[in-house]
């Protein structure tokens, strides 16, 4: 390996390059002091002099830091015409590729990488990275890879040995070895080993898991560890990509929703595949959009789940009235405005079952999922009940994502508004006194003022 320059920067490079046990030239007129002190103990080769194009012949790659732009851009144009990897420190547009924060934990290493264009970022995400990574990490991997071939004695198959060293890794053992308790490790792994390779087989489990109103950050921690730790996943339509995208990598995703008045999987079908799946036991999740308990028929595959005697449970998820009312800047409760709120659906079966005196009521908010198609026969069933025809109403489709859009309008216009042919489902409709603070309490997707647009 080149580099050329022998400044600071070009030490903090060096100091990186020299883990990789490469043979490293320097070339540079002068040195700093660490750079000297690292030749002079034969840690690297250095030429004290100007660059010339005779270096390149022989290196794999080369880092430029000389501090001269014109200088670096020429040498990084005779490396590109040879064919050899070149970066050329703070300028991403002259460099072949970039050099990441690391964090070393030998042999774990965490690379973070800005593509360039922020290396002050990368090196504050490091820096709080390395706060919470154990100094003992790397020897942890160490020691996990000489029990490899213990468990591959003693489990049958591969499942039986990926939840031992999930549970070695998130319990006790781990714990100990990371404190510095190697000894008081091992008893706990000898112990976890002969506890598995004793047990049955592994007994299927269902996860009933809420994945929020869209945003993937607002998913639970919680949420999050049971994707991680899934076989298979039976997800709706509704949940977004980005979260799919949280899985584990060779997780298989199956697809179970459908679209409004679409071909899709009855309840049923979706029940017996969870059933199925838990049976040949996997570890399975059931993925809804919102809450599994809100509008999501959580209660009836629990109940079909516990008729066949599949051990089960739920993580709750932000529900969609929630988040959507939240990110639109709308309180749902408000001590002057109103001191309920009751959320409906607005399916034309569930007609026969609102009260739609009680949610004509002043001081009283009412969400309505799935109502976008029936937006004009709401709001006549509430005014017909006494709700006034001026009382404020919200259209929110896409809620908590980058493609979020609030149309209000007085409760006697909502359907009108709601005609608009680019709005995308899913979308909510809130019913009450508290959507007038939209205006004064929106935050989330405004586009920021010119002076903080334009501000570096």
């Amino acid at each position: 390996m080149l580099i050329v320059g022998a400044g600071e920067v070009a030490a903090r490079k060096l100091a990186l390059l020299e883990r990789t046990g490469a043979r490293i030239t320097v070339v540079a007129p002068q040195a700093a002091p660490a750079i000297l002190e690292r030749a002079a103990q034969q840690a690297l080769t250095l030429h004290a002099r100007e660059f010339a194009p005779t270096d390149l012949p022989g290196m794999r790659l080369v880092i430029v830091a000389t501090g001269e732009r014109v200088l670096n851009r020429w040498i990084a144009r005779l490396c590109e015409s040879r064919g050899i990897p070149v970066n050329v420190v703070d300028d991403r547009e002259a460099s072949r590729f970039i050099v990441p924060a690391i964090i070393d934990r030998d042999p774990v290493l965490v690379a973070i990488s800005t593509g360039g264009t922020s290396p002050v970022l990368a090196r504050r995400l490091r820096e709080r990275l390395e706060a919470s990574i154990p100094r003992r990490l790397g020897e942890l991997a160490l020691w996990l890879k000489e029990l490899r071939a213990s468990a591959r004695r003693q489990l049958r198959t591969l499942d039986e040995r990926r939840r031992f060293f999930e549970t070695l890794v998130d319990g006790l053992a781990a714990r100990r070895w990371l404190a510095g308790d190697r000894r008081g490790a091992r008893g706990e792994a000898r112990r976890l080993l002969a506890r598995s390779s004793a047990a049955p087989a592994a007994r299927g489990e269902v996860t009933l898991v809420g994945a929020g109103p869209g945003d993937a950050e607002l998913l639970t921690l919680k949420g999050l560890r049971a994707l991680q730790d899934a076989d298979v996943i039976f997800h709706d339509r509704l949940v977004s990509p980005e979260i799919l995208d949280l899985a584990r990598r060779d997780a298989r995703c199956v697809p179970v929703g459908k679209s409004p008045g679409g071909a899709g999987l009855a309840q049923s079908e979706i029940n017996t595949l969870l059933i199925e799946a838990a049976r040949q036991g996997q570890r399975v999740v059931r993925l809804k959009g919102g809450d599994p308990f809100i509008f999501g028929r959580g209660g009836e595959e629990l109940a079909a789940l516990a008729g066949a005697g599949i051990s089960f449970s739920v993580v709750p998820g932000i529900t969609a009235a929630s988040g959507s009312a939240a990110y639109a800047g709308i309180p749902l409760t408000h001590r002057e405005l109103a001191h309920g709120v009751t959320f409906v659906t607005g399916h034309e079966e569930a007609e026969a079952q609102i009260n739609w005196a009680a949610l004509a009521r002043p001081g009283h908010t009412t969400v309505f999922y799935m109502a976008r198609a029936r937006l004009e026969h709401i709001a006549a069933r509430l005014i017909e009940h006494g709700a006034d025809p001026a009382r404020p109403a919200a259209l929110i489709a896409a809620a908590t994502t980058s493609r979020q859009r609030v149309l209000t309008a007085p409760l006697e216009r909502i359907a009108a508004v709601g005609a608009d042919g680019a709005l995308t489902a899913p979308a909510l409709l809130i019913v009450g006194e508290v959507v007038s603070l939209h205006a004064a309490l929106a935050w989330f997707g405004l586009e920021e003022p010119d002076s903080l647009t334009h501000s570096a």
